[in-house]
Formats: C-alpha cells, sequence, structure tokens
C-alpha cells in the first residue's frame, strides 16, 4: 500500500493506514528495545540491580526533552516511559530468574 504523509491524507481511510503502518514499526523498535532488556539480564551478576531507579529517571528525562524538542504535547512520554520502563524492568526480571536458575 502507497502512504501518504499525514499532510496529505484525503480520507479516514488514508489516515488509518498511516496510523497501522507507524503501529506496526513501533511494535518492531519495542521488540528490538526488549533484546537489550535480554542483554542486560544476560550481563548483570546480580538481581537486584536489575532495578536502578537512577537509571530510570535518567530513561525518562531523556524520553521528555525528546519529546519536547518533537513538540509533542507535555507529560506525553513521561507517562510512555514510565510504562515501558516499568515493563522492561518486568521482562528483564524474568528472563534473569530464568537465566540464573541454581
Amino acid at each position: 500500500m502507497n502512504l501518504r504523509p499525514a499532510s496529505e491524507c484525503l480520507t479516514m481511510q488514508d489516515v488509518r493506514a498511516g496510523v497501522d503502518a507507524l503501529d506496526l514499526e513501533l511494535v518492531a523498535l519495542l521488540a528490538r528495545r526488549f533484546t537489550y532488556m535480554d542483554a542486560a539480564a544476560r550481563i548483570k551478576a546480580r538481581r537486584e540491580s536489575v532495578r536502578d531507579e537512577a537509571r530510570k529517571a535518567q530513561v525518562i528525562a531523556n524520553a521528555s526533552a525528546a519529546a519536547t524538542a518533537a513538540g509533542l504535547p507535555a507529560g506525553l512520554a513521561e507517562t510512555l516511559w514510565e510504562t515501558l520502563v516499568e515493563a522492561s524492568i518486568a521482562h528483564e526480571l524474568g528472563k534473569w530468574d530464568a537465566s540464573h536458575k541454581d
């Protein structure tokens, strides 16, 4: 399907096609991001190091700054990244537990 840039969408079908295509790209990026959580679980020697509140704050601040620079609504990145980082921590803990069985 030939996707139109948002500024050239003429119908809701055009808009929905663009959103659906971007959602697939976002899912692919999330899957790629989670491969780094797998790597972190493999590398970290201690389960307690999985949760790093200072790093969590840094990741959220970085996303917030990038979102502000991109002109996104205030608070959007913080809300999304809070959920993303917590899901990432949960995933990493699960991977850590699975790979460090006694």
